[in-house]
């Protein structure tokens, strides 16, 4: 009945279904970015006491809850709109709008901080030029790419992702080659354990996932593609969990490295935050060579542009979701040869604010990264309550499982909870702004929507 159902919605939305598996794990892989640890490499080692390897595997296992989440709700609702879908399905209507509106946040920031970052690499590399004015292209070629359609756009981005594993692998073996001839920095269990400088503290390694979870946001875009894949839901559904479980291989592996080529030891990186961002940089050159800091760097620059294309390509999904079924004004539910060129030139809009705001200030990136997992990490939490809430309490398909839909949902949502409750204060702060103002969304219309002669009938996914 679900397959039965995304048809007709299929029909009704008009986007049209072109993407294949691979294309949805390269717009996975191309969000999330596979040397994503590269940037806060130096700030996780910091906060670990030197067992960053360790934080990405437990962030690995957490995002695991949470990937295993989505696939069982895209199973259950295999249309456009994500968490923002799910949670009106399992948990109604005032749900999905806050789970959808939080969502936003995330699926809004992360594009903005992605085209900063490639701002930022670019005008590092040609500095005659500012970093607004190289963020503010990336925007627009990007934009023009996912206007162009969503095959053409994975495509290219296919090429990209391809060039981005090309240098990590690059560094993978120099990595290997110079610990086989010269040996380790740190212990060789280090990555695993910390170095010793600070002491092991898990209470440090979960006060690092609460940041490295940053690395992983995006996995979830695959599901905004669910109306536009061919093959059913099965196959959003696998390419979730291969998504995830690929990034966390590369995660830990890189960081595991980085990790023992890095002169500095965790004491000394807290001491100094001014340290930590180039930390991974200053190990590439202090054990292999400048040739390689270059490479990722130019890797980092382009990769990061593109990762923000599909983040782009995501918000504009969920904004088209959210506007067909009424929440959002009804100009941003059209499309125009399958893509939903309105949705997405407002996503634009708002991330090219964003974006070239925060490069023309010194502290902008600051103030990006500071808020950007806060929206997902509370709509994570209300998509785990969805899976309880469609399987256990309307029991909608038959007889639940007691693991897969309850103890894993639950689990799930405790760690998003912790990690919210480790997040900055700026973050927690925005975050209750903003589901403010959804919750000011959701009272005004909700006298519309169930007033005399202005009810809308249930559709596919409204729940009751």
């Amino acid at each position: 009945m679900a397959e039965v159902r995304a048809e007709a919605g299929d029909r009704k939305g008009g986007l049209r279904r072109n993407l294949g598996f691979r294309d949805l794990v390269v717009y996975g892989l191309l969000f999330i970015a596979p040397m994503a640890p590269v940037g806060i490499f130096g700030t996780l080692d910091a906060r670990s006491h030197g067992a960053v390897a360790l934080v990405y595997l437990c962030a690995t296992v957490a995002m695991g809850l949470t990937a295993f989440s989505y696939a069982q709700m895209v199973r259950v609702a295999p249309q456009a709109g994500s968490v923002f879908t799910y949670a009106r399905k399992g948990l109604g209507e005032g749900a999905g709008l806050i789970a959808g509106w939080m969502a936003l946040l995330d699926y809004l920031l992360i594009p903005a901080v992605a085209y900063l970052f490639s701002g930022i690499a670019m005008n590092a590399l040609v500095p005659e030029v500012s970093r607004w004015v190289w963020t503010a292209l990336a925007v627009v070629v990007t934009t023009l790419l996912n206007l162009w359609g969503v095959r053409a756009a994975a495509r290219v981005g296919f090429v990209v992702l391809a060039m981005e594993i090309v240098v990590l692998l690059v560094f993978l073996v120099a990595a290997v080659t110079v610990l086989a001839e010269d040996g380790a920095r740190r212990g060789w269990l280090s990555p695993l354990t910390g170095d010793g400088s600070l002491g092991f503290s898990t209470g440090a390694v979960l006060g690092a996932v609460s940041v490295a979870v940053l690395s992983y946001l995006g996995f979830d875009a695959i599901a905004s593609f669910a109306e536009e894949v061919t093959g059913g839901s099965e196959r959003v559904a696998r390419a979730l969990l291969c998504c995830l479980a690929l990034t966390g291989v590369l995660f830990v592996a890189q960081t595991y490295l980085a990790a023992l080529l890095t002169p500095v030891p965790a004491a000394e990186l807290a001491a100094d935050p001014a340290l930590q961002g180039p930390a991974f940089y200053d190990a590439v050159d202090a054990s292999v060579g400048p040739w390689l800091h270059d490479l990722v760097a130019a890797s980092k620059a382009v990769g990061a542009a593109f990762a923000a294309l599909a983040g782009q390509a995501a918000a504009g999904r969920l904004l088209f979701a959210m506007a067909r079924e009424g929440r959002l004004p009804r100009v941003l539910a059209r499309t125009s040869g399958g893509t939903p060129r309105a949705a997405l030139l407002v996503a634009a809009a708002i991330t090219l604010t964003a974006a070239v705001w925060a490069a023309r200030r010194d502290d902008g990136l600051d103030h990006l990264v500071s808020v950007v997992n806060i929206g997902a990490l509370v709509a994570f939490t209300l998509l785990h309550a969805s899976v309880v809430g469609w399987f256990w309490v309307r029991r909608k398909d038959g007889p639940p499982s007691w693991w897969k839909h309850l103890l894993v949902p639950v689990l799930g949502a405790a760690v998003t909870v912790a990690v919210i409750a480790e997040a900055s204060r700026t973050a927690q702060v925005v975050g209750a702004v903003w589901l403010a103002g959804g919750l000011a969304v959701l009272v005004a219309q909700r006298g519309r929507r169930t007033g005399p002669g202005t009810g809308r009938a249930n559709g596919p996914g409204t729940g009751p």
